[in-house]
């Protein structure tokens, strides 16, 4: 009993402490300007204006909200579906067939891991403005494609979860190498390839750096660029306390995407604990 306590009081702590932040924000997007002076705290002011700080996010300054959330969309898919795609081919690749320099090739990417997103931002800026996409909607997606992380998750988990003694049997049974990657390790992948989008897809979504260098048109801003830009407004002195209503509610839309998302693939998890669990 003792050692139950002692397990369930710290989780529930943790839980607390990841919670907060969300109720709070939850609370505050409910609240005017008036009302987040006059209640900051955690519970909800006389005025409840959900709706109406939903509806000023996306008609505030023409509806630039709207494009942002738009352009996150498109970054966060095809630049996750695209880094997840990659990480596929290249784990599978080195997990399965052995060629010269494999092993090299592996520990580059397990060096890669280690280099800071961040230290790679200004030489990629480089690098881009000599071919001509800084501030194109292409300076965050092909960054994106590369995931030295999401390859060698991948690269580890199709070494366990793809069996040799199966792609030989597909082999035999005259099925080609495209055929089997597409039939059968994909299946059997499923579980590794949903934890790699869900981490590109949050650090895309998340990418805040990265855009605030390459790009200085606000029409291809993402969502942490818009906001940001947003708050600054409400925290200058000129702008005072006029957007900060719209700067909470736009974050809490901001994050149901990625909820959702959660909520959504975590079946895939649980279908991948379970495989393998009985003998047939």
């Amino acid at each position: 009993m003792v050692r139950r306590a002692a397990l369930t009081v710290p989780m529930l702590a943790m839980l607390l402490y990841c919670l907060l932040p969300l109720v709070w924000l939850t609370i505050s997007a409910t609240k005017t300007n008036a009302g987040l002076a006059d209640s900051p705290g955690l519970w909800f002011a006389d005025d409840f204006a959900l709706a109406d700080n939903v509806r000023q996010v996306f008609v505030y300054q023409d509806g630039a909200y709207g494009r942002w959330l738009a352009n996150t969309v498109l970054y966060a898919v095809v630049g996750a579906g695209g880094a997840t795609a990659i990480a596929a081919l290249g784990g599978y690749a080195l997990a399965v067939y052995e060629f010269r320099g494999a092993k090299v090739l592996f520990a580059v990417v397990l060096g890669a891991i280690t280099v800071p997103t961040t230290a790679l931002a200004v030489p990629t800026f480089l690098l881009f403005t000599r071919i001509g996409l800084v501030n194109t909607p292409w300076a965050v997606l092909v960054p994106a494609l590369a995931s030295p992380f999401g390859l060698y998750l991948m690269r580890v988990y199709a070494a366990g979860a793809v069996p040799p003694s199966m792609i030989e049997a597909a082999r035999l049974d005259g099925a080609g190498e495209l055929r089997i990657f597409l039939c059968i390790a994909l299946r059997l992948l499923r579980p590794g390839l949903v934890t790699v989008l869900l981490f590109t897809l949050v650090a895309t979504w998340n990418n805040y750096f990265l855009p605030l260098i390459m790009l200085s048109d606000p029409a291809w801003y993402p969502l942490t660029i818009g906001l940001n830009q947003w708050n600054s407004q409400a925290g200058s002195s000129s702008g005072g306390q006029a957007v900060h209503n719209l700067v909470l509610t736009g974050s809490l839309i901001a994050i149901i995407p990625l909820v959702l998302a959660f909520l959504f693939l975590q079946r895939y998890w649980r279908s991948g604990l379970a495989a393998g669990a009985v003998k047939q």
